[in-house]
């Protein structure tokens, strides 16, 4: 689904993405590993069309990032801590954000609330969300209109031990549905336990460590 080929990005002479290559298969969980500011959020963001590389591109399902398309078609995506009005409620956000494209209705918003573990019927504002709150809102407005591709920076931030078994829960539902999921995490046991393929990435640079053969 996902071909990077010698993208590169460098922002006021200093090197961000040096020459990636990479491919991300249909159906697969694949790893992005790395120190803080490595470029693994960078990378997701050209992935996304929310930057520009300098060099090189990116296609995703046959369409190049950037000259076919400003953000890949059927794609969900959480990049850095999701953000939201605070002031509405979860359903009120996204209800929001559901109007935009208007694939769905309220009894779907309402179900993939409930999927991630909050209240869809709640009018705590978002403003008053714990960390671990917001994440998994973050995942439902990624997921809510059943998206073939997900891309995930972080997502287990801030979740406690039960949230974070419950997200791994739901992330291999997913795949097992055959979406292709793309995630950056700090944690090894989540990337051991979820992931097909692994890629470090280490100063603008990435490196192939762990590829499970397709099937």
């Amino acid at each position: 689904m996902i071909k990077v080929e010698n993208v590169s990005l460098v922002i006021k002479k200093k090197t961000i993405l040096d020459d990636i290559n990479a491919e991300f298969a249909d159906g697969r969980i694949h790893g992005l590993i790395g120190r803080n500011g490595s470029g693994k959020t960078v990378l997701m963001k050209c992935i996304c069309g929310f930057m520009k590389p300098t060099g090189g591109k990116i296609t995703v399902d046959g369409q190049v990032i950037g000259r076919d398309c400003d953000f890949p078609k059927d794609t969900g995506v959480i990049i850095e801590t999701p953000k939201f009005i605070n002031y509405y409620s979860a359903m009120k956000n996204l209800k929001m954000l559901a109007s935009i494209n208007g694939l769905i209705d309220t009894e779907r918003i309402r179900e993939t609330i409930s999927y991630v573990g909050l209240d869809p019927d709640s009018r705590l504002h978002v403003g008053k969300y714990s960390l671990g709150m917001r994440q998994r809102l973050g995942l439902a407005q990624a997921i809510m209109e059943d998206p073939s591709l997900l891309i995930l920076d972080e997502p287990f931030n801030g979740l406690d031990k039960d949230g974070v078994t419950e997200m791994r829960t739901y992330l291999l539902n997913l795949k097992s549905r055959g979406k292709t999921i793309i995630i950056a995490s700090h944690s090894t046991e989540d990337i051991d336990m979820l992931c097909d393929t692994v890629h470090e990435m280490d100063k603008g640079r990435m490196e192939v460590i762990r590829e499970t053969p397709l099937s």
